[in-house]
């Protein structure tokens, strides 16, 4: 680098951004997706259902404090998280394929990010007008006017901050009740920490950052080149038809954009899509419904921007027909990450509707390993954890099955039966004895089986372990 030349910037000082209004059937599709999504958001941990008497009410719920996660007629306890890790997995697959067969549709359509900003857009052109009246007030002075506008505005962000936040916090407890107790500054403190830190950011990254955080936050830009490749769908200028641009009347050597600039003016990221793939754009295809209408007006065929492949640009090239939508979306790439997304859902499912309503895990305590009593019989010791899933008090057997002639004691208990509350676990101390002289007390190692089965539905489960014994040899 030269003295006289100036280092390459790796940030930009943010250019305000005032997308314009535009309607469309992307357009129409975004207002229903943005609608359905705020909505299942806000609403969700208010719809009740009903559990019985001894557990929460609450649809969707998070107990932190019960280590348990409810969704409708579901409950996941802490040792079942591997449906959890599933539902991971299956979102980062899904994202996969809908990034390899689309584009950055989740960017363009379903990211939060994207649709909080468009709520705060929303806003902001309801208070302060369209892309022409927001400019004036940018570049005006200060005066009462001013002013009074962009308090309402900050006032309703703020607003729609807070219930962001507020919402949240309504999926780790009770909502009903947690509600009253942050009206009455009854709840905990953490609760309003998460609140104000929630409020923070949604005001800040929809109402100052926006495109800023896509564009320099957001690792997905940089991800997706990988998910994507010469089949995957995504907004696209056909600079082929449409240069070279320009106005005027006479169009005979000029291409069919007659360089209006409204695809640059709906945009919320305020790129020109006609200058190629970016990593900017979220591809939300607002473009597309303002060229569409431009072209509608000037008598030219719609499709100037669109969603289209790079393969669809050498086939239109070269004057073939393009490929099928269908021909783009389902290839070898796409039809994997659909087989394992697929797999997954279907395991998961099955292992949901076999799950026992009890569960059993056995801790051998192994110091020491064995002890000797005084008949000269060989007693190991085990901790038995017993869960009971089922929605009501429950009394259990524990026995053990073993082709030595083992025989089992509990810990404070008469006989082999112990009572589990609803909805919760019992640790439980066994005792295996080995009798004298049999091969379990003067072998080193006997597998067994312990078996627990409640009493009241003849349920059952079971679990392995190892009887330690004398070791002859």
């Amino acid at each position: 680098m030269s003295a006289t030349e100036e280092p390459q910037k790796l940030y930009a000082s943010r250019e305000p951004v005032f997308p314009k209004r535009v309607s469309g059937r992307f357009r129409n599709l975004k207002w229903v997706i943005m609608i359905v999504t705020l909505g299942i958001y806000y609403v969700t941990p208010w719809i009740r259902w009903d559990r019985g008497p001894n557990l929460p009410d609450q649809a969707v719920l998070l107990d932190l404090g019960g280590r348990r996660f409810f969704f409708f007629w579901i409950e996941i306890w802490p040792h079942e998280f591997y449906f959890v890790a599933g539902l991971l997995i299956m979102a980062g697959l899904g994202l996969f394929l809908f990034t390899s067969a689309l584009g950055r549709v989740w960017c363009g359509y379903s990211c939060p990010q994207t649709v909080w900003t468009d709520l705060f857009f929303t806003v902001e052109r309801w208070i302060e007008g369209d892309r022409n009246a927001r400019l004036r007030l940018w570049r005006q002075g200060w005066d009462f006017h001013k002013i009074r506008l962009r308090l309402t505005k900050y006032i309703v962000w703020l607003l729609i901050a807070v219930a962001t936040g507020g919402a949240w916090v309504f999926y780790f407890a009770d909502a009903p009740t947690l509600f009253i107790q942050l009206v009455t500054g009854q709840a905990a403190f953490v609760a309003y920490t998460t609140i104000g830190i929630l409020t923070f950011t949604t005001f800040v990254f929809g109402g100052f950052m926006r495109e800023q955080v896509c564009i320099y936050m957001c690792p997905w830009p940089r991800i997706q080149a990988a998910m994507m490749d010469e089949d995957t769908i995504t907004v696209a200028y056909r600079d082929w038809r449409g240069e070279p641009r320009g106005k005027g009347k006479d169009r005979e050597n000029l291409g069919d954009c007659i360089d209006c600039n409204a695809c640059v003016n709906v945009c919320p990221v305020g790129i020109d899509i006609r200058d190629g793939q970016q990593l900017e754009c979220i591809t939300c295809a607002l473009c597309i419904d303002a060229c569409d209408d431009i072209m509608a007006k000037v008598g030219k065929p719609r499709g100037l921007i669109d969603y289209m492949a790079l393969t669809d640009e050498a086939n239109e090239r070269a004057g073939n027909q393009k490929k099928s939508v269908w021909k783009h979306i389902f290839r070898l790439r796409t039809i994997i990450y659909t087989v394992l997304w697929s797999a997954i859902g279907v395991g998961l499912t099955v292992l949901l509707f076999i799950r026992s309503d009890i569960d059993v895990t056995v801790a051998p305590v192994r110091n020491p390993q064995f002890v000797m009593l005084s008949d000269g019989s060989i007693r190991n010791t085990y901790d038995v954890r017993i869960r009971n899933m089922t929605h009501e008090n429950s009394v259990f057997e524990i026995t053990l099955v073993s082709d030595q002639p083992l025989q089992i004691e509990l810990e404070g208990q008469e006989n082999n039966t112990v009572e589990v509350p609803v909805d919760s676990t019992l640790l439980q101390r066994v005792y295996v004895i080995a009798p004298a002289g049999s091969a379990a007390a003067d072998e080193n190692l006997t597998n067994f089986r312990f078996w627990v089965e409640d009493l009241s539905t003849e349920t059952r489960t079971y679990q392995d372990t190892t009887f330690f014994g004398r070791d002859l040899e």
